[in-house]
Parts: structure tokens; C-alpha cells; sequence
């Protein structure tokens, strides 16, 4: 479980880096803006989403539990 949150936590920063360097990227030297920041955003939102949705499951199934903060 550790394996796959890290590996989903890793793809939602990589799109997050991928969305900063379109914003810097694009537009430069009269060439058009594209796309890419608006893809690479609403990637980073469904992954995200996704992993919010396999840690819900997961609890679900069973296959984590949560072990509270002691006080």
C-alpha cells in the first residue's frame, strides 16, 4: 500500500511540475499559447482524485486502518 500511495503522490507532483513548466514554456517569442497547463492540471485534479477514492477503498476493504494520534 505504502508502494502505490508514493507512486500516486509522485505522478500528482510530476503533473504539478509539468503545469509549471508550461506556464513558463508557452506564449514565448510570439509563438501560441497551448494547452498544455490545462492538461497537465486536470491531470494532476484525476489523480488526485483517484488516489482520494483508492484510500477510501482501501479502508473499505479493510486492507488499512487507521491508528489515531495518542494525546
Amino acid at each position: 500500500m505504502k508502494i502505490i500511495i508514493t507512486f500516486a503522490l509522485l505522478a500528482i507532483i510530476a503533473a504539478l511540475a509539468m503545469a509549471g513548466r508550461a506556464l513558463l514554456k508557452d506564449g514565448r517569442d510570439g509563438a501560441p499559447k497551448s494547452n498544455r497547463m490545462l492538461h497537465a492540471l486536470a491531470l494532476r485534479v484525476a489523480l488526485s482524485v483517484a488516489l482520494f477514492l483508492f484510500i477510501l477503498f482501501s479502508y473499505k476493504m479493510g486492507w488499512i486502518h487507521p491508528t489515531g494520534i495518542p494525546l
